[in-house]
């Protein structure tokens, strides 16, 4: 059976190493992505299991767009928010979002959201 992919969309470098890094040693496969690129061509090449994607995305992009883009494609992939802001919960569109995740330095609760995403895409 293969690994896992997790595909991290965040603007950030450093955020997406340090994921790449921790999810890595858990025996994930990691794609990342700056949210630059169309997000559904990113999906379509590297066919993740499951998606973390950053709210604020630099200045002119919004993960919640980003989200709508996923979701009007596939519903079933596993899409978890993850953002420095919390006030983002109550955005209509984070609905569409299976998990919501505050950053922090502790990623004990992001890698508790990945293994509930991937039990419920059935991995």
């Amino acid at each position: 059976m293969s690994k896992p992919k997790i595909l991290v969309v965040d603007d950030e470098k450093h955020i997406r190493m340090l994921y790449r890094e921790e999810l890595e040693a858990d025996d994930y496969v990691v794609a990342t992505s700056d949210g630059e690129e169309d997000i559904l061509d990113v999906i379509a090449r590297e066919n993740p299991t499951i998606v973390i994607l950053d709210i604020k995305l630099g200045v002119n992009r919004s993960g919640l767009d980003l989200l709508q883009e996923i979701r009007t494609k596939d519903q079933q992939i596993p899409v978890i928010l993850s953002t420095a802001y919390d006030s983002f919960q109550h955005d209509l569109k984070s609905i569409a979002a299976d998990y919501y995740v505050v950053k922090s330095v502790d990623l004990t609760e992001l890698k508790d959201k990945v293994r509930m995403a991937l039990n419920k895409a059935g991995v």
